[in-house]
């Protein structure tokens, strides 16, 4: 059941669609390196296409009604975007779901040291990730600082192509014998993954201060244009990320190279996919969360009650919110949890079973189950349901394939899927094929963007 590469059929309207797409989706990835850069500019697109907040809508007693397009955002982490449909809503909605936050480097709270003229960020790594992978490379520091007086302050420093970078050091190859020993593992230990911001002290210090003039020039560049003390890193979210904008890969330009792409390949196609729907039949809706990589933690996780809260008011107000329609509604929805798959790598085929495998340019991928081991954490879809949604992807001509996470026994992982399906509603991973996931840069087919795209239309238009 081998799948024909999707590029060997467009025509030169598809090729020109598929770039404008990439495009697009690459300006989204530059400007969406954070979960908040995400959400900010997920929310500004909407509202071009005409979707309003719902909160806004519900304190002036609008009454909502079919047709009517909506969003609701928590903690600036986490939002849902509703296009309500013809049909009553406790007959079920088609959902797309999606994560926005991505591996990176955490600043700690405590974070800012001097050692021997050199000053450093503490962090905590946050999400998988294989630590020897993020030093010597130029990275960037994204993030906020809330303030004790309420002011929020926006970081964003080494993406200008003006601004410096900050880094994180190696040892170098001619001393490093003993590490070179340690297993991958170890040879960088999270501890280590300190970054490199300064080493100019200040001069005419008093000598009590001189020992720390490198960390004081550091503060004083911060105070100066962020306007921000040592203790407001109490209350601070700041990232480290990898620098720079997203590029084109591949001589014949048939890739993209980028941070963040697991898994906000699959949210930005899921997000245009709801932005081009048309007076729906049945309501549509777009969630796109944080915390998937922790495991769907926290108050703007899969886990938390946002959904579940965000349907609730949604159903107040349409004026027919009850319990039973509630939990009509989501059980009775359909769900593509679309999250990335691991694309087949010939450079490390050990790992894969090529039967049962992901590759690149043949579309869309369908994963009946991920998980670990036997299957442990996963969501295991229905085969009428997998039937459905085949169906959906053929009558619309979409190039798609199906998937296991690598070799039996040989990892795993799991996404959201697992979650919704709790409300009992049918729900199937179904997303883009990517190679080195989790790594600083990560790579796409620019052929499984634009089917991803294609297919979430599809679903939301036909489920």
């Amino acid at each position: 059941m081998e799948r024909r590469n999707a590029w060997l059929s467009y025509t030169e309207a598809e090729e020109k669609e598929l770039e404008k797409v990439a495009k697009e989706y690459r300006n989204f990835l530059d400007v969406g390196k954070t979960e908040r850069e995400c959400v900010t500019q997920i929310i500004k697109e909407a509202q071009e296409a005409g979707y309003e907040c719902l909160e806004e809508k519900a304190a002036k007693g609008e009454k909502l009604k079919a047709g009517d397009k909506v969003y609701t955002v928590g903690m600036k982490k986490i939002v849902a975007l509703f296009h309500i449909g013809q049909d009553d809503i406790a007959e079920g909605m088609n959902i797309l779901g999606a994560h926005i936050d991505s591996p990176r480097l955490d600043i700690k709270q405590n974070p800012l040291y001097e050692d021997t003229d050199f000053a450093y960020l503490d962090t905590h790594y946050y999400g998988g990730v294989k630590k020897y992978q993020w030093v010597t490379i130029p990275l960037a520091i994204h993030g906020v600082v809330a303030k004790k007086d309420g002011s929020v302050v926006q970081v964003n420093i080494g993406e200008d192509e003006n601004d410096p970078i900050v880094y994180i050091t190696d040892l170098l190859i001619h001393l490093a014998g003993k590490q070179l020993q340690k297993t991958a593992s170890e040879v960088i230990e999270g501890e280590n993954l300190d970054i490199l911001i300064g080493s100019r002290p200040l001069k005419d210090l008093e000598d009590d201060k001189k020992k720390e003039a490198v960390k004081q020039n550091v503060l004083n560049i911060l105070k100066d244009k962020y306007d921000i003390e040592e203790e407001d890193f109490l209350s601070a979210e700041l990232e480290i990320v990898p620098a720079g904008k997203a590029r084109e890969c591949g001589l014949d330009r048939s890739m993209i190279a980028a941070y963040g792409q697991d898994d906000r390949v699959c949210a930005y196609t899921s997000l245009l996919a709801m932005l081009e729907m048309e007076a729906p039949k049945r309501t549509a809706c777009c969630l796109l969360v944080d915390k998937e990589e922790i495991g769907s933690v926290g108050a703007t996780g899969m886990q938390s009650r946002f959904f579940e809260n965000a349907t609730a008011e949604l159903l107040d107000a349409m004026g027919c919110y009850s319990d039973l329609k509630l939990r009509r509604a989501l059980k009775n929805s359909s769900m593509l949890s679309s999250d990335v798959s691991a694309a087949y790598d010939p450079a490390y085929g050990d790992a894969f079973e090529k039967k049962n495998a992901a590759y690149f340019g043949r579309g869309i991928v369908l994963n009946k189950f991920t998980g670990a081991r036997g299957k442990s954490g996963s969501n295991d879809a229905n085969a009428e349901y997998v039937a459905r949604v085949r169906n959906i992807f053929d009558s619309h001509e979409i190039a798609f394939q199906t998937a296991e996470l690598g070799k039996v026994d040989v990892g795993g992982g799991g996404t959201i899927a697992y979650i919704a399906a709790l409300y009992g509603m049918e729900v199937i991973d179904s997303g883009v094929a990517v190679l080195s996931m989790h790594a600083p840069w990560e790579i796409t087919s620019k052929a499984d963007v634009y089917e991803a795209k294609k297919a979430y239309k599809a679903f939301l238009l036909d489920a």
